[in-house]
C-alpha cells in the first residue's frame, strides 16, 4: 500500500462522514449561487440518508424496550425537515455521522493493544523427530513431550521449558516489559514470547489448546462483545433525557410561538456525550490494562474492577511465586543425592507441575545432565512415572509411591520438624524402592507488601488471603505482608463459601477474587471479578476468570485496580461535563440564543471535547 498510514479514509463510518459533509459544503455552495431551492435538495437528501438507518436502529432499540440514545438525533433531524429546516438537519446528520466515525476511531485505536495481542498467536512450529530430522508442524498439532527448535525472532507456539541452552525473550508483547529475559535451561516459557538471540530448543508441557497464549486469546476475543454497565445506564440517561429535552422544546414553542426554537433545543439535546464517552472511556481503560500486562475481559470487567472494596487473594501462586525452591535433598538405601536431583528432573520435564519446574531448574544449575525421559505417565495432583536410561523412576506423594508399589516409610523418617512449617516434600523412588526425598518452599513474590499497600491506597478496605495451608503458617504470611483477614485451611468449596460471605454478609463487598490455578476456579466464577495469575508455568484459569494478569508480579492485581478506576472516572467525568454542556446549550436555544444551525456546530465541539477527554483514558 502506498499510503498506510491514510488505510482509516476506508472505513465506513468515515466514508459516511466524509460523504455527509461533502452534501453539506456542496448545499453551501449552491445556496451562494442563489440556487437555494437546489441547496436545499441537497440538504434534504444528506438528511434523509442518515434519518432511514438511524429510523430502523431506534425501532429496533424500542422492539426491545430500549430506548436507545439515539433517538433525540432522530426527532432533531425528523423535525428539521417538516420545519424545512434543511440545513439544520444537514448539519445534525454530519454531527451523527462525525461522532460515529470518531467513536469508531477511538474505538480502534483503543482496542489496539489486545488486537496486536491476538494478531501474534504463532500458528506453526518446528518439532524434531525422532531421527533428529526437522518437521514444520501446526502449532496445535503439538503434544507434551516433543521436542522443538525456536529461530531466532520466531514466536514461541506452546508452552514448555527450555532444553538446551539459554533462551534470551522478548516477553514486551505480554508483560510490557522493554528488556528481554533470559530463561535458563529448565525454566518455563510460555507461549506468545518471542526469541529474541540464538535459536533453542524447548521441550513441549502442554499443547497449544491449553497454554497461556491460547487462553488469553480467548479472553481477549470475548472481550470485544461485552458490553459495559456505563453503557447501559447511558441508555438509562437518554430513556430520561428524551422526555425532559420534549418537555423544554415545548415550552420554548409555547411561549415563543416559533417551532424552529423547540428545533434548536432538540439539536443540542442530542446526548452524542452519552453516546460516545463512556464506550471510549472504559474500552480505551482495557487497553491501559493490556500494555500493563494485565487483560481484562472488556468494559464491563473496567466497571466492576473500579467498585470492587474487598480483595481476597490466594497464597501459593499468588502471593507466593509459584516456583518452589529446594531447601533440600536426603537419600536413602546408599542413594547419592545429584543421582537423585538428577532422575527426578529428568522425569519433570515431562510435567507442566510447579514442583517440576524448581526440579529441573535446580538440576541446571547444578549442572547436572538430563535426559528425556520414556513410558511417561502421570496423575494430576499425585506424581508421575516413566523410565530413564533403563530405570523406572517414580516422583510425588507418599501415596503416589505406594500406588506404585514403593513403600515410603524410611522416606518419611528422613523428615525434620521444620519441614512442615510451608514447606512441601517430593518423595523419589528408583526401581521401585524408596530412593530420597526432596523437601521444597515457596517464597514469598517480591513486591507483594507494597501491592497489598496500594490496594488500601487504591480503596480497598479489606484484604483478605484464602488458603489451603495450615492456620500458623497463613497467619504468618499475612502479618508479614499486612493483610487485613486470613481465612486457613481453606477447600476450594470453602473459597466459594469465603467469597459468598464477603459479598452477602455484613459489609456486602464487591469482590475480587485472584488465584492462579484450577482449585481457584469456582471461587474466581463466584466473585463479582475473577483475576488469574499467568506466572510461567502456571496454569491458567482464564475459563472462568474475569482478567489474568500476564507480568509475573503480583502488582499486576494493583495495577488492573488503579488503571480501572481511572478510566471509570474518566468516563463518568466525560458524560457529566457533556451533559450539562448539552444543558446550558439547551437553555441558550429555549430563550431563542442559538439558532438551530449554531446549536449542532456547538454540540460537534462539545463531542470533540469529551471524546479527547475520554481518550485520556490510554495514558498513564
Amino acid at each position: 500500500m502506498i499510503f498506510p498510514r491514510w488505510r482509516w479514509i476506508r472505513e465506513p463510518e468515515v466514508l459516511v462522514a466524509f460523504a455527509a459533509l461533502l452534501g453539506v459544503v456542496a448545499g453551501l455552495g449552491l445556496a451562494a449561487a442563489d440556487q437555494h431551492v437546489a441547496a436545499n435538495a441537497v440538504w434534504g437528501v444528506v438528511t434523509g440518508a442518515l434519518l432511514v438507518p438511524l429510523t430502523w436502529s431506534v425501532i429496533r432499540s424500542l422492539l426491545h424496550r430500549d430506548v436507545g440514545v439515539d433517538a433525540i438525533a432522530l426527532v432533531a433531524m425528523a423535525g428539521a425537515l417538516a420545519l424545512q429546516e434543511f440545513l439544520a438537519g444537514a448539519v445534525v446528520a454530519v454531527m451523527l455521522a462525525g461522532g460515529n466515525a470518531l467513536e469508531a476511531a477511538a474505538g480502534r485505536r483503543a482496542r489496539h493493544d489486545l488486537e496486536a495481542l491476538v494478531a501474534r498467536a504463532p500458528k506453526w512450529a518446528m518439532r524434531r523427530t525422532p531421527d533428529g530430522e526437522l518437521e514444520r508442524i501446526p502449532a496445535e498439532q503439538v503434544v507434551p513431550g516433543d521436542v522443538l527448535l525456536v529461530r531466532s525472532g520466531e514466536v514461541v507456539p506452546v508452552d514448555g521449558r527450555v532444553h538446551d541452552v539459554p533462551a534470551l525473550l522478548d516477553e514486551s508483547a505480554l508483560t510490557g516489559e522493554p528488556l528481554p529475559v533470559e530463561r535458563l535451561p529448565g525454566e518455563a516459557v510460555r507461549s506468545g514470547v518471542a526469541n529474541a538471540a540464538e535459536a533453542f530448543e524447548l521441550v513441549a508441557t502442554r499443547p497449544a489448546s491449553e497454554s497461556a497464549y491460547a487462553a488469553i486469546v480467548r479472553l481477549v476475543e470475548e472481550a470485544e462483545t461485552q458490553r459495559a454497565p456505563f453503557e447501559r445506564m447511558a441508555d438509562r440517561y437518554a430513556a430520561l433525557l428524551l422526555p425532559v429535552t420534549l418537555v423544554v422544546a415545548g415550552i420554548a414553542w409555547a411561549m415563543s410561538g416559533d417551532p424552529v426554537r423547540a428545533l434548536a433545543v432538540l439539536v443540542v439535546a442530542t446526548p452524542c456525550p452519552l453516546i460516545l464517552a463512556a464506550p471510549i472511556a472504559l474500552v480505551s481503560g482495557v487497553s491501559r490494562a493490556a500494555r500493563k500486562g494485565v487483560v481484562l475481559k472488556g468494559g464491563v470487567v473496567v466497571e466492576q474492577l473500579a467498585r470492587t472494596t474487598a480483595v481476597l487473594l490466594d497464597k501459593t501462586g499468588t502471593l507466593t511465586v509459584g516456583q518452589p525452591q529446594i531447601q533440600r535433598v536426603a537419600t536413602t538405601h546408599g542413594a547419592r543425592t545429584d543421582d537423585v536431583l538428577r532422575l527426578a528432573a529428568s522425569l519433570e520435564q515431562h510435567s507442566a507441575h510447579v514442583v517440576a519446574g524448581a526440579l529441573v531448574s535446580a538440576a541446571h544449575r547444578d549442572d547436572l545432565a538430563l535426559d528425556l525421559p520414556r513410558d511417561v505417565r502421570q496423575v494430576h495432583g499425585q506424581g508421575i512415572e516413566g523410565t530413564i536410561d533403563g530405570q523406572v523412576v517414580t516422583v510425588g506423594s507418599a501415596e503416589w509411591l505406594r500406588s506404585c508399589g514403593i513403600d515410603p516409610s524410611s522416606l518419611l523418617d528422613l523428615r525434620s520438624p521444620d519441614d512442615g512449617n510451608g514447606r512441601g516434600m517430593v518423595m523419589v523412588g528408583v526401581d521401585h524402592r524408596p530412593a530420597g526425598l526432596i523437601v521444597l518452599a515457596d517464597p514469598i513474590r517480591p513486591g507483594a507488601r507494597q501491592m497489598i499497600a496500594r490496594l488500601h491506597d487504591a480503596g480497598v478496605t479489606e484484604v483478605a488471603m484464602a488458603t489451603g495451608d495450615q492456620r500458623d503458617v497463613a497467619d504468618a504470611v499475612a502479618a508479614d505482608l499486612g493483610i487485613d483477614v486470613v481465612h486457613a485451611e481453606c477447600s476450594p468449596e470453602d473459597k466459594v463459601a469465603v467469597v459468598t460471605a464477603m459479598r452477602e454478609g455484613e459489609g456486602r463487598h464487591r469482590v475480587a477474587m485472584v488465584g492462579d490455578g484450577i482449585n481457584d476456579a469456582p471461587a474466581l466464577a463466584r466473585a463479582d471479578v475473577g483475576i488469574a495469575m499467568s506466572a510461567p508455568g502456571a496454569t491458567i484459569a482464564s475459563e472462568t476468570a474475569d482478567a489474568v494478569v500476564m507480568v509475573d508480579r503480583i502488582d499486576g492485581v494493583a495495577d488492573a485496580i488503579v488503571t480501572s478506576r481511572r478510566a471509570s472516572a474518566i468516563a463518568r467525568q466525560s458524560v457529566i461535563a457533556g451533559m450539562l454542556m448539552s444543558f446550558v446549550a439547551m437553555g441558550f436555544a429555549a430563550f431563542g440564543f442559538l439558532p438551530p444551525v449554531a446549536g449542532a456546530l456547538l454540540q460537534e465541539g462539545i463531542d470533540v471535547i469529551v471524546i479527547l477527554n475520554a481518550l485520556r483514558a490510554l495514558r498513564a
